[in-house]
């Protein structure tokens, strides 16, 4: 009796295991195979005997090696901790096991601690190293377990956290037990006792601080396809509060939970998509904290193309594929039974660079199991791959006899099977003869043995016949049973049929020149026949109805003499309202046919247009209708989405489908919602023909999945993905609690609030508004005080904001301050009023400063107290620069006289109102005492005043048209009329002048000058004016003056008010009266 020999295949794997206890030691391995195999081990990559240890037992039967420990004590069990694979080897290779795991676990000893009330503090547990995942378990030592809480929680490492102490938390039995699932195994630890020593004083609150992860960033590398865990366990005091978001993107509600008191962050299945940056946040009254996670997704080792096992026969090539991926992109490497592939040994052997081996000319010697091992940072996976290089008689697998049928134009497939070792010769026949696989290009035999005859014919009928040596197969082909019309039988149209519509298997008879086309039904066969119909110069080939397309052709008319560039192939739709025609395809000029993609449940007629570069011919006449069969939708509506606005209600809306999507009667969307937390399994659903769509008494901003499918009467389009939409958005229910006004300096403030809960915003979270509104109190001394009320000022911020530094306040003053939350409704109600004073500032400028001079040698100052005092004024700041600051401690002075003073210098004066808070901005003037008694003050930028600039040319014009016309009249000799003088009042001083200077005056310059006084006499004004300011004295100096001359100095109508503006310095009703109504050298100067 033959027996096949078989290369071995690993049947069981051995498994990593933790040992906890002596009789968990066990390492098992198993496999098949003709001869049966022979088990060898390694440990960490080196052999491994275990029957040669004393301590250990062997276990071995026919396919199966077991080894398993003698000892009784855990401590002799540590030198076996390590990496195991199994060999399993016969005649015909070697297969090898995946690696398997030991590890042991010792004891701990007891453990005492103790710590202060109101620190943190942290518990180890410290469980084993295993390639299983633990469940931890923090117990007494009555089994109870401890109880968890925001202040105490168990990390993924098993610790056991405490954000602050309590002095409850004392106890001698916390007790950590490890759980091990896969193993039904407990581990518990030795009790720890911790002491928690009592604080006498109160405790001091702290900021939130980090316990794990530490620091502010960390990095995650998550594998595809796995549960993720991300954790923030933090200490403070009082205890924080923990918040998760995503930095990049939104946090799937659908996909993500949070666990452990929200200190964990839980991802199911996760993606690729998944990756990016996640930060938790933990704040409590003093402050907060934040860590930043860096997810990234990676794979371990997965198969995209393994290699197959096969019979080989000497001299074939092998190729041997295998390919795997991941993240990163794992290395291929080769073993045979188990040891290393060295190509550099063996020329024969080659490896591709994406991973394949191929072996050449194999004989018997290669043999083998040949394992592929696809490795990265994340793990390992090996697959086995018997090569058999054997010799076996050739057979014929198909069964003698058969009989093909095809339709002419198709294409015929003849398969013939085999099997053998080497791979079989196939040899084909026609009627006996071989010459036609040569001599027809249509017929091609196939690698695997196949024939294959494109386009058949009639000529093609026949027996085939498929011969392998040692067999004989005969395969027949009988000629089709139906054949379409060929090139042969066209007819040229003299007169083209009309459009006829029919119904299924009636006889449709196009009048055409007698020539008709058979019934339009389908055949024996299910195959649709092809109809040929003719419509002015265009004629249409329609195909399978189900493959969407017809085959339109046509015949070129006159191009007169502009050779075709390019047809414009149209259509129109007789289903629809709009006869309009609309392009459906361009069409090179070497072309005259076109395959026309159509879409569903519509009726077509064509027409073609040739385009040369001169123009657009006149289209062709209209093809007949021809309409395309219903089908249920391809695609679903886009931009789905949620435009809900007012409360309590969910509006569905989307993009509507252009009709040619419609591709069937009835068509209809399929809206679909549901909850998108805790609704439950089942879609609410309702069919509508148009958006929008909407929702009432959902709820104000609650999450829904929605999602709209396309529909009619044949089907359904395909399975929408879920989007998620809110529903229409409410004012916020509460105002933000614990709000806080910290006072950093006379104009700024700092404003806290605790942040609001995102359910009572009802909506989108647009941020905070801070109202304050200030009640002044102004004072410019001690004991007078006066209210003034401002409108209020509202500052906007950001949503994830706790805080907002406000600055420009004005010192010394009362406010009021509220805090809303907003979103796009509005706003909602007012946190409590919190009144707050911002302390005294420096005041401002005095508001005036004038200067007055009673001598040559004093300076009085006058002063109005500052407009913005900033607080209460407690006196004010001299500074007389060159001369000594002098402090003014009374707030009620308004004036000061400086005395012995230089009248050859000039004075600059700074003057500050002061408050507690320090000396003020000063009101600054400059200025010098006079010989006469007066007082020059020094404006540095009143000269650069335009109006100022504009006063002074007017009047140096004026005066100079005005001394130009003196002297023309000097010049004619006008004289000044006596009369005129006589009337007027006369001092004694004047009437000596007259008599020694002025000669007699005639009755006619008389009667010219009482009428009308001389235009000198203003000029003359200045002149003497400005002869006094040149170093004379208008008292002291002896001029040619008459009455008339000094009466009009006196006369405020002789001034030059009426062309100098009211403000201006020069204006006459500025005048000191000091001055007797002569304008000095100060009002000149200035």
């Amino acid at each position: 009796m033959y027996t096949v020999k078989r290369p071995p295949v690993i049947k069981t794997q051995p498994e990593s295991v933790t040992v906890f206890s002596t009789e968990d030691f066990v390492m098992n391995c198993e496999a098949s195979g003709n001869p049966s195999p022979i088990f060898r081990w390694a440990k960490d990559g080196e052999d491994f005997d275990p029957g040669s240890d004393p301590e250990l037992k062997v276990s071995e039967s026919s396919g199966s090696f077991a080894f398993y420990t003698l000892s009784n004590t855990m401590d002799t069990l540590n030198k076996y901790k390590g990496k195991y694979v199994c060999y399993a080897s016969n005649e015909l290779g070697t297969a090898v096991s995946n690696e398997a795991i030991l590890n042991t676990d010792g004891k701990n000893k007891k453990v005492d601690e103790t710590a202060d009330e109101g620190k943190s503090f942290i518990l180890k547990c410290n469980p084993p190293q295993s390639s299983m995942e633990p469940i931890i378990h923090w117990m007494d030592l009555r089994l109870r377990h401890i109880e968890l809480s925001k202040r105490v929680m168990v990390g993924k490492d098993g610790n056991l956290y405490f954000a602050n102490l309590e002095s409850s938390d004392s106890r001698d039995d916390y007790t950590c037990n490890v759980q091990y699932l896969a193993t039904r195994t407990i581990l518990a630890k030795e009790p720890t006792s911790l002491k928690v020593n009592p604080s006498n004083s109160v405790l001091r609150n702290r900021r939130p601080q980090m316990m794990r992860p530490t620091g502010h960033h960390s990095t995650y590398h998550a594998l595809r396809g796995q549960t993720l865990e991300l954790e923030c366990i933090v200490e403070g005091l009082p205890t924080p509060e923990v918040s998760w978001m995503r930095r990049d993107g939104e946090l799937s509600e659908t996909r993500t939970t949070k666990d452990m008191f929200d200190r964990r962050l839980r991802f199911t299945n996760i993606s690729e998509s998944d990756g990016g940056e996640y930060q938790c946040i933990a704040e409590n009254s003093q402050g907060n904290t934040k860590h930043i996670y860096m997810l990234t997704v990676e794979a371990a080792p997965y198969w995209i193309k393994e290699p197959v096992s096969q019979l080989y026969a000497p001299g074939e090539t092998v190729r041997l594929d295998c390919q795997a991926d991941g993240i990163p992109s794992p290395i291929i490497s080769w073993t045979i039974n188990g040891v290393p592939i060295s190509v550099d040994k063996d020329p024969r052997r080659t490896l591709t660079a994406s991973g394949s081996l191929i072996l050449e000319d194999v004989n018997f010697g290669d043999t083998a199991i040949y394992q592929c091992r696809a490795s990265n940072k994340h793990g390992t996976i090996l697959t086995n791959t018997n090569v058999y290089v054997i010799e076996l008689p050739p057979q014929i697998l198909t069964d003698d006899g058969n009989t093909y049928a095809y339709t002419e134009g198709q294409k015929a497939l003849l398969e013939c099977e085999t099997f053998g070792s080497p791979k079989p010769k196939v040899i084909w026949e026609r009627n006996n003869d071989s010459s036609f696989l040569l001599a027809d290009r249509r017929v091609n035999p196939l690698s695997n043995g196949w024939l294959e005859i494109a386009n058949v014919t009639h000529s093609d009928d026949g027996i085939y016949t498929c011969t392998v040596p040692n067999s004989n197969l005969s395969i027949s082909l009988v000629s089709a049973l139906y054949r379409l019309l060929s090139s042969a039988d066209r007819t040229v149209i003299l007169s083209p049929p009309q459009a006829l519509k029919v119904q299924a298997g009636e006889r449709a008879i196009f009048t055409c020149l007698n020539i008709f086309i058979s019934e339009n039904k389908e055949d024996n066969f299910g195959n649709h026949k092809r109809m040929i119909m003719l419509v002015s110069n265009l004629l249409i080939g329609i195909s399978d109805p189900k493959d969407r397309t017809v085959t339109l052709s046509w015949t070129p008319g006159d191009d007169h003499n502009g050779p075709v560039t390019e047809y414009v192939v149209e259509f129109e739709d007789q289903r629809s309202n709009e006869s309009v025609w609309k392009m459906l395809a361009r069409v090179r000029e070497n072309k005259e046919r076109a395959v026309l993609s159509l879409w569903p449940f519509m009726s077509y007629r064509f027409r073609v247009i040739a385009i040369n570069d001169v123009g657009k011919s006149d289209p062709s006449k209209p093809s007949g209708i021809h309409n395309t069969p219903a089908e249920a939708p391809d695609n679903n509506p886009e931009d789905v989405k949620s435009e809900s606005i007012e409360p309590n209600t969910l509006v569905i809306t989307w993009k509507k489908m252009d009709k040619t999507e419609v591709h069937g009667p009835g068509f209809k969307y399929c809206v679909q919602w549901r909850q998108a937390v805790g609704g439950g399994p089942d879609w609410h659903e309702k069919n509508v023909t148009e958006p929008p769509f909407r929702v009432d008494n959902v709820g104000n901003f609650s999450a829904y999945e929605i999602k709209v499918q396309a529909l009619n009467e044949i089907g359904r389009g395909p399975e929408p993905d879920p989007v998620i939409g809110y529903s229409g958005e409410d004012v916020p229910l509460e105002a933000p609690m614990d709000v806080g006004v910290e006072i950093i300096n006379s104009t700024t403030i700092k404003v806290t609030w605790a942040p609001i809960d995102k359910e009572t915003v009802r909506g989108h979270l647009l941020g905070y508004k801070i109202h304050y509104t200030r009640k002044v109190h102004r004072s410019h001394h001690r004991g007078r005080r006066a209210q003034e009320l401002e409108s209020t000022v509202v500052v906007k911020t950001e949503p994830n904001e706790k805080k907002k530094v406000i600055s420009d306040l004005r010192p010394f003053s009362n406010y009021t301050l509220k805090v809303t939350v907003y979103n796009i409704k509005g706003e909602g109600p007012f946190s409590e009023a919190l009144p707050f004073e911002t302390p005294e500032g420096v005041p401002g400028p005095p508001l005036t400063l004038t200067l007055d001079s009673p001598s040559e040698t004093e300076m009085t100052l006058h002063w109005t107290p500052p407009g913005q005092p900033n607080g209460v004024l407690i006196g004010y700041l001299l500074d007389d620069s060159p001369m000594q600051v002098e402090t003014i401690d009374d707030p009620t002075v308004t004036h000061i006289t400086l005395k012995n003073l230089d009248h050859k210098s000039d004075y600059r004066f700074y003057l500050r109102g002061r408050t507690a808070a320090g000396d003020g901005v000063p009101i600054t003037m400059k200025g010098a005492t006079m010989l006469d008694g007066g007082v020059t003050e020094m404006q540095p930028s009143f000269a650069t005043q335009g109006w100022f600039i504009g006063v002074v040319s007017a009047i140096g014009l004026l005066l100079l048209i005005l001394l130009i016309l003196c002297f023309i009249k000097r010049s004619k000799g006008g004289k000044y009329s006596v009369k005129d003088k006589e009337e007027g009042p006369m001092d004694s001083e004047a009437r000596p002048m007259k008599d020694e200077t002025f000669g007699e005056y005639s009755d006619l310059e008389e009667k010219q000058t009482a009428s009308q006084p001389s235009l000198c006499e203003k000029s003359k004004l200045y002149s003497e004016d400005n002869l006094d300011f040149n170093g004379s004295s208008a008292m002291t100096t002896e001029l040619n003056m008459d009455e008339s001359l000094a009466s009009q100095i006196s006369r405020p109508s002789g001034g030059p008010e009426g062309f100098l503006p009211e403000n201006a310095p020069l204006n006459p009703t500025t005048f000191s009266p000091a001055t007797n109504g002569v304008p000095n050298s100060v009002t000149i100067l200035d």
